[in-house]
């Protein structure tokens, strides 16, 4: 019988706590076994695919939290102030938490409907910013990808250590991201205002 209170969940819970403080390698059923004072064969009832279940429900996870993160960001706001803040939210989560940030697919599994739910969530929140640029069809989706190639970039770069030199990060992020609502502003295809 499963342990009271242990559940999928929770283990994802005990296995995030672990990336946080350890870092992705030291991600192992005995470990998260070991968080949640449990014998390792006993996580099987939580996660019966073993580890690659536990890191697909980690993906999950991450991904719905980035998602969350870029809609609250931008909520409220329109234009460049939403693209701003949706660049700087992705940014602050991937500086917060670059071991769950490593977690989340660039390309989920189109067979995994969680994954692919979560993933189409987090792509929703910043076509629905750029739509404020008058941006529809094949236009958002391709303003869709230059936003997540420029934020996405910025993050790996940031977390994986890329940026050495004693400039403050804080301007360069804002210079890209004016560089990026510059060209959103004069995006091709964009319906007529009014």
């Amino acid at each position: 019988m499963p342990r009271a209170g242990l559940t999928p969940a929770a283990v994802v819970d005990h296995a995030l706590a672990l990336l946080d403080e350890q870092g992705g390698d030291a991600l192992t059923l005995a470990a998260v076994a070991a968080r949640a004072k449990v014998a390792t064969p006993s996580l099987y009832k939580h996660v019966p695919g073993g580890l690659a279940e536990l890191r697909r429900l980690i993906a999950v996870r991450v991904t719905e939290e980035l998602a969350d993160r870029l809609g609250a960001a931008a909520l409220g706001r329109s234009t460049d102030e939403a693209v701003e803040a949706l660049v700087a939210a992705y940014v602050r989560y991937a500086r917060e938490h670059p071991e769950r940030y490593a977690a989340i697919p660039q390309a989920p599994d189109p067979a995994d409907p969680a994954l692919t739910a979560a993933a189409t969530r987090l792509v929703e929140a910043v076509m629905a910013v750029l739509r404020g640029y008058g941006l529809t069809g094949s236009e958002v989706v391709h303003a869709t990808r230059t936003v997540r190639a420029v934020a996405h970039g910025f993050a790996s770069l940031t977390t994986g250590g890329g940026f050495q030199l004693a400039e403050d990060l804080t301007v360069t992020q804002q210079r890209v991201t004016g560089v990026l609502t510059a060209g959103l502003r004069d995006w091709p295809g964009q319906a007529p205002a009014g």
